[in-house]
């Protein structure tokens, strides 16, 4: 076979991985539809937010160093010291949770029973909120996000595949970031199924999406059910911003991803954990090979900004459910 198939595979591949990167968002969009029947606007920004926080303990930065700054006249950035890694994404953790209990608290308690367009509009002014919390909290400049994960082509799979295609081909290039962003998401993935099917608390989550009176008539905490779905929302939002984080570095635009989620919601379904993951696939491999094929030599490139989303449209057409959505079943 020529080089030229090789390449196509090497494309299909990084088409994978990058669909991984999308179901990392999505994922946290799925949790927050299932338990309150809304798209989380703010799933975005709770990514960045996240990812800043992170940068910020673990570099030792003074929050509100900015505004401190400016009120006393004086000059204080950093408190000296610097946090292991994983010392500083369990405090992250911990910020979310905290987050999740405020959200709860001041926001969704008050919206108990309402129509889904007034718990949507509130997750947008949240996001709008936290986007500019985060950055008075933390500076809106760029910050490099470093916990340890290695990145770059894997050199073990460019070894073990360059005898494929011939002297013109060097090996599949797989970025090391991407094959473990892979991995941890299949175990999330994982760890998130059986949470939703196997546990009370998971059931309880799907009842709370299908009817919020008649979830509260069985005896079912609608409030901590919330703080539940959103700590572990807010959970998903680390590891998401810290994939991306540590690929592109913590900066607005990250915030930016929520909208790649789109057509991968759309493509495995709004209520179904593994339709992220299928959807993100879809979407990951199916515009880098419209790119690689299409795009690049007949277009003159740059489909990759707009192709999710047409074959998104395309999809909702014949199965406005997704591939593992529900089904609207309505006796008439």
């Amino acid at each position: 076979m020529s080089a030229e198939f090789y390449y196509g595979v090497e494309v299909f591949l990084n088409g994978l991985m990058a669909g991984v990167m999308y179901s990392l968002v999505a994922l946290g969009f799925v949790l927050i539809f299932k338990a309150s029947g809304i798209f989380n606007y703010a799933q975005g920004v709770m990514a960045l937010f996240a990812a800043m926080t992170l940068v910020g303990l673990q570099t030792g930065q003074v929050p509100f160093s900015h505004l401190i700054n400016a009120m006393f006249g004086v000059h204080v950035t950093h408190f000296g010291w610097e946090l292991p890694a994983l010392l500083a994404i369990l405090l992250t953790v911990l910020v979310m949770i905290f987050f999740a209990f405020l959200v709860e608290r001041l926001v969704l308690k008050h919206l108990v029973n309402q129509e889904p367009i007034i718990l949507f509009m509130a997750t947008i002014g949240l996001a709008y909120f936290m986007e500019g919390f985060g950055d008075l909290m933390w500076g809106s400049e760029i910050k490099k996000l470093d916990v340890g994960i290695p990145q770059g082509g894997n050199v073990w799979v460019e070894e073990h595949t360059a005898f494929l295609g011939g002297d013109d081909f060097y090996g599949f290039y797989l970025d090391t970031l991407d094959i473990i962003a892979a991995i941890v998401a299949i175990v999330l993935v994982a760890s998130l199924v059986l949470f939703s099917q196997y546990t009370k608390t998971g059931r309880a989550l799907r009842a709370v999406a299908d009817d919020h009176q008649a979830a509260l008539s069985v005896g079912i905490s609608l409030r901590t059910i919330w703080v539940i779905v959103w700590s572990i929302a807010g959970f998903v939002a680390l590891v998401a911003g810290i994939m991306w984080g540590s690929k592109s570095g913590v900066q607005f635009s990250l915030s930016l991803i929520a909208l790649k989620a789109l057509p991968v919601l759309m493509l495995g379904g709004f209520t179904s954990i593994p339709g992220a993951i299928v959807g993100g696939l879809i979407i990951g491999v199916g515009e880098k090979m419209f790119e690689f094929l299409i795009g690049a030599p007949f277009l003159g490139g740059a489909t990759e900004n707009w192709f999710a989303y047409v074959l998104a449209l395309l999809f909702l057409v014949f199965r406005p459910q997704g591939l593992f959505g529900e089904k609207i079943i309505e006796r008439v």
